[in-house]
Formats: structure tokens, sequence, C-alpha cells
């Protein structure tokens, strides 16, 4: 038996009173609120790590004591995570696309629209970090950028990977529990309406800034957004690293867990994936780096961040793997909306994990592997993480690739009015066209 599939057969939850999750919430709202009440002194990667030691550790301390596992166990899922993350930041800040995309809101789109397509294949967070770069660059002379980010983050980030267990990590983690590989090909309906509408969304709105933009100024915006430089990719050996990231993944999923379990699997991951960055580091030109003006500040960010997220959750997730039962989901739109409520502010990974063990006593839901309700979970997982910047691991890295190059963001509480505004709607109407 796996450490992952142990933890939720032995832990009830019942060593965590709802107290507990009071850290977590206070986290949540210190990312909401510093940047608005302290910002310059919330700019310092120094005073994140303060916050995050404040609200983790002693929910770190608290989990060593009382089950150790449990804190070996999210320990693991952090340096996965940040394996990931930090592979794919690496290799890709090595991947230099010269020349110029044009920004208008015809080629935001189609770009936009391709991030979605290559999710499936390189996953949301190696599909980010390949196309922010080049994409930031196209719309350097737009003077409002924060709109495109946002979108980004919807589109590339979230939405664009659901069709493949490659996608979003919930999803890899449905295959590793038995789901078919091919099984979420057949979300394509969802995937589309879902995808196909933020898309069309955003370019009747991009096209309206654009215009509104270009009537305020004497330049002619569109001339100088269009593209007059041929497109060319430099850092080929770095593609080839970013495909050994995915065979990393699959080889770790269909060999490494099946054999020895996710103790072993996680290992060997973390290790291949350092030294897939190692080697990146190592071959990548200084004026690759100096042309994709990268830096490691915004990982360090989330490296900050994203350690106190996982130590402060781990009571939230706990208390929902024993409780979730008496919730009272029992229906498809009742499980896409419960899981991703959760997931647009816990790790959607665990929470998907906590709402399909809830659903293999379902009679449509063969070992948990087919029907509407595993759907609904799927979707859920990874549609609603992005409804906020903490609710999928890319979102975050992307929102600080962005101010790094100059773009003023959305605050926390901004960023979730976007969401609510463009997504709500969407997944209503998900709800009614799949889950009734």
């Amino acid at each position: 038996m796996s450490l992952s599939v142990a933890l939720l057969a032995s832990s009830n939850g019942t060593q965590f009173s709802s107290g507990w999750i009071l850290p977590f919430v206070g986290l949540l709202l210190s990312i909401a609120l510093l940047p608005l009440l302290a910002g310059k002194w919330w700019d310092a990667n120094r005073n994140k790590a303060l916050v995050s030691l404040l609200f983790g550790l002693p929910v770190a301390l608290y989990v060593a004591m009382r089950e150790p596992a449990l804190l070996t166990h999210t320990a693991l899922e952090f340096l996965a995570f940040i394996a990931l993350l930090g592979s794919l930041y690496v290799i890709s800040g090595g991947i230099v696309v010269r020349g110029s995309l044009s920004g208008t809101a015809l080629a935001n789109t189609a770009i936009l629209g391709l991030g979605a397509l290559l999710a499936n294949v390189i996953g949301t967070t190696g599909a980010s970090m390949l196309l922010i770069r080049p994409y930031l660059r196209a719309n350097r002379r737009r003077r409002d950028g924060g709109h495109l980010v946002v979108f980004f983050i919807f589109v590339v980030s979230n939405l664009g990977g659901c069709l493949t267990p490659l996608g979003d990590p919930p999803l890899f983690l449905g295959f590793l529990r038995g789901v078919p590989f091919t099984w979420t090909l057949g979300l394509w309906k969802e995937w589309l309406v879902a995808v196909g509408a933020v898309l069309l969304l955003f370019n009747f709105y991009d096209q309206y800034k654009f215009t509104r933009e270009d009537l305020a100024t004497a330049r002619d915006l569109e001339d100088e957004v269009r593209s007059r430089e041929r497109l060319s990719i430099s850092g080929w050996r770095n593609v080839v690293l970013l495909g050994g990231v995915v065979a990393t993944v699959l080889v770790s999923g269909l060999w490494i867990h099946a054999k020895w379990g996710d103790t072993v699997s996680t290992i060997f991951q973390a290790a291949a994936m350092a030294a897939l960055a190692l080697v990146a580091l190592a071959a990548t030109p200084k004026r690759a780096w100096a042309e994709n003006e990268f830096s490691w500040h915004p990982f360090s960010e989330i490296v900050i961040l994203f350690a106190g997220i996982f130590a402060a959750m781990i009571p939230a997730l706990e208390i929902l793997r024993s409780q979730g039962a008496s919730l009272g989901v029992s229906e498809p739109w009742q499980f896409f909306w419960a899981t991703g409520a959760l997931s647009s502010f816990l790790d959607n990974a665990p929470t998907y994990v906590a709402f399909h063990s809830m659903a293999q006593h379902f009679p449509d839901e063969v070992a948990g592997t087919t029907g509407t309700v595993l759907a609904a979970i799927s979707c859920g997982a990874v549609f609603f993480g992005a409804m906020t910047y903490i609710g999928n691991g890319p979102n975050f890295m992307v929102k600080a690739i962005a101010e790094h190059a100059g773009v003023r963001m959305p605050s926390f509480f901004g960023y979730l009015g976007w969401s609510a505004a463009v997504l709500l709607p969407i997944f209503l109407a998900l709800t009614l066209l799949f889950f009734r």
C-alpha cells in the first residue's frame, strides 16, 4: 500500500479541531491583504518568509508530534510540487522565442488557444512557463496588460489541461488510482465549452481595450504591435529537456509508482527533474537568460509562500478526508461545485483524491473510473483552480513573472473579482449542460 493510500485509510482527522484551520485562513488573508496594506514591505521575499513561517511552522510542529507520517507525506508532496515547477521554470527560461508576436486581440487569442492545447502535452505548468514570456513581449507596448495575464492564467494555467492525465496533477493522481489514461479525452465537450467561452469573451474584451487605448493615444497602436520580425526558437536542447520532464512524470507514474509506491516515485521524480534543471543551467548560454530576463525572484516567492500553504492546509485537508462523507454530496453537480470550491483555495490534487474516494460507492462509478460523477470531480478540480492565485501552482508563478516584467496585476481580491465575473457564469452553464 502506498504512503498516500495508507494515510487516507488510517487518518480520521479527529486529531484536528476546527481551530487548526485558522492558521491557513490567516495565511490566505495575509496573501490577500498585505500587498494592499503594506505593499513595499511585502515585496521583500524575506518578509514573505516570515509570514509563511508564522502560520505554517506551528501547524507543522503540531503534526510532527501527533502524526509524523502525515508531515512526511506532505513534505514529499511539496518536494514533487517544487521539483516540477522548478525544473520547468529553469528549462523554459532557456528557450528563447526570437522575433515578435503581434499583440493584437486575435493574435493574443490564438496564443491562449495554443496554450490550451499544449497544456495537455506538457502540463499547465509547462505550457505556462513556455508561453508567458513571449506573450508578455508581444504585448509590451500595451499600456494596460493586467487583463491579458489574468486570461492567460484562466486558459493556459488551468482550463486547458483537462484532456490528459499530464495536463493537471489531479488527473494524474486519478490515473494512478485506476482511471484509464485515455478516459480524460472524453471530457472534450466540457473542455471545448469552457475554453471556447473564455477565449470568445477574451477576444471581445481585448479588442475593446485595444481600441480604447488606440483612440486615447496619438500613436498607431496596431502598427506598433504588428509583428515585423521573423519568428525563431533558440534553445532546442532545452526543448528536449522539457520532453525529459514529461517522460519523467510518465516513468514515475507508470512504472516506479506501480512497483515501489509513492515515496520512491516522488524521490525519483524530484531527483530526475533536479538533474534536468542542472543540465539546463549548465547548457543554456547567458545570452538566453538575459533575453528572457530570467530571475530567481519569482520562483523564490513560490517556494516561500507555498511551503507555508502546504503546511497550514494539512488540518483542512484531513478534516475534509475524515468528514467529507457527511457533506451530503451525492449529485454530479454537487461534486462539481464542492470539488471546485475547495480546489479554489486548497491543493486541488488531494481535494480530487478525497472526493474520488467518496465517489467509489456510486453505482455508475466502476472502481471510480467511469461516469458523470468522476467527470464532475475532474472538471471541478481542474477548472476551479483558476478561481484564485493559489488555486493552482502555475497561477502565482505567472503572476510573479508578469509583475517582474512590469505588468500591474490585480490584487488577490481583484483577481477573485475577475474570476467570479468571467468564470462562474461559465461554470453554471457547464453544470446545466453536463452535470445536472
